[in-house]
């Protein structure tokens, strides 16, 4: 008797990242349901991944057992010990390559996410251009699981059903009598910001029409900044720092619609069904990265004419000189009247 089907799926990290992994793998388990999947990855993550049937999770301990060349040899033997058949790196970093080799070395069937590299600095040279999209990130993890043998059908996403909320959660969010909009403000890089001035514009006319408006972040510095946009205004609510990963979810659930920089929590919105509002700014949705299952006219860019070298970067990490306030050209008024659509 053959051994039954096991995906190790590894995806260690960024936050965004990994959420976006999580489309890809509720398709999976929805059109394979003979076959298990592992995922590996950071603890802080696992509340991703609750809804998606036979699938589970293994905790990866970066600063501890799984440090260093050894511990990732420790990884590829506590991996392998829950009788993996078959290995699908989505991260395709230098981590998951050490740990994908010792699977091959031993005869495993692997496949590694195609990064696209390429395209994508083709899409970013600091010279004008005609943009166009490169592969979606989504597409490209499909294309993993291809290589394995399982091909995926990505055009008919299922989500779970808006999440009931903890009493603490509740007490916190109150019951939902009105429009309830997210915005999540931050991003990791500096140049997919929208100005704080100009955020405290959006909330002003988002409150003063009567909506619930929750704001997302995390650290003591960005819940000082969130705390400054609340004002005092009774139906703008800060979670940041008030509820865990899992309890801030079933409240972005219920959301009517997330507004959210090219970040993480666009994804994690995205994930559980709901309609996202990115803001770009040295990025831009053609290099892969728009919310799954999302419109690309809910993605506002800046002025590519005032601009015309966007998008100058993949991530965010690159700094143009000039193109430091290319947000700015991305008026409150439309950002506003995409929300209220």
């Amino acid at each position: 008797m053959s051994k039954p089907k096991h995906i190790l799926v590894m995806r260690l990290s960024a936050m965004g990242d990994v959420a976006m992994t999580v489309p890809v793998l509720k398709a999976f388990s929805l059109q394979y349901p003979e076959v298990k999947i592992t995922v590996a990855s950071r603890p802080f993550f696992k509340p991703f991944f609750r809804d998606i049937q036979n699938l589970d999770f293994f905790p990866v301990d970066v600063n501890g057992r799984h440090k260093g060349l050894k511990g990732l040899y420790q990884l590829f033997l506590d991996t392998k010990a829950l009788g993996i058949t078959e290995v699908a790196d989505l991260h395709n970093v230098l981590r998951a390559q050490v740990v994908r080799s010792f699977y091959k070395l031993f005869g495993y069937k692997v496949a590694a996410t195609d990064k696209g590299r390429a395209d994508k600095k083709e899409l970013t040279k600091l010279a004008p251009k005609n943009i166009e999209p490169v592969k979606s990130m989504f597409q490209r993890h499909a294309e993993t699981f291809a290589q394995l043998g399982y091909p995926l059908d990505l055009t008919h996403p299922v989500f779970a059903t808006k999440a009931v909320l903890t009493d603490k959660a509740l007490a916190i969010a109150g019951n939902k009598t009105q429009r309830w909009i997210g915005i999540a403000p931050f991003a990791q890089y500096q140049t997919k910001v929208y100005p704080q001035y100009l955020m405290q514009q959006v909330i002003d006319a988002l409150a003063k029409a009567e909506n619930k408006v929750f704001l997302f972040g995390g650290g003591a510095k960005e819940i000082a900044v969130l705390n400054d946009l609340k004002k005092d205004y009774e139906n703008v609510v800060v979670l940041a720092g008030k509820l865990t990963l899992d309890e801030e979810m079933d409240v972005i659930s219920n959301l009517d619609v997330m507004l959210s920089m090219d970040s993480g929590n666009a994804h994690i919105a995205a994930l559980l069904g709901v309609r996202v509002v990115t803001l770009w700014g040295a990025t831009h949705p053609f290099a892969g990265f728009l919310p799954f299952n999302q419109k690309l006219s809910d993605a506002l860019v800046p002025d590519l004419k005032q601009y015309p070298l966007l998008p100058t970067s993949v991530y965010g990490n690159k700094i143009v000189p000039g193109y430091e306030k290319v947000m700015e050209t991305i008026l409150v008024a439309d950002v506003v009247n995409k929300l209220m659509e």
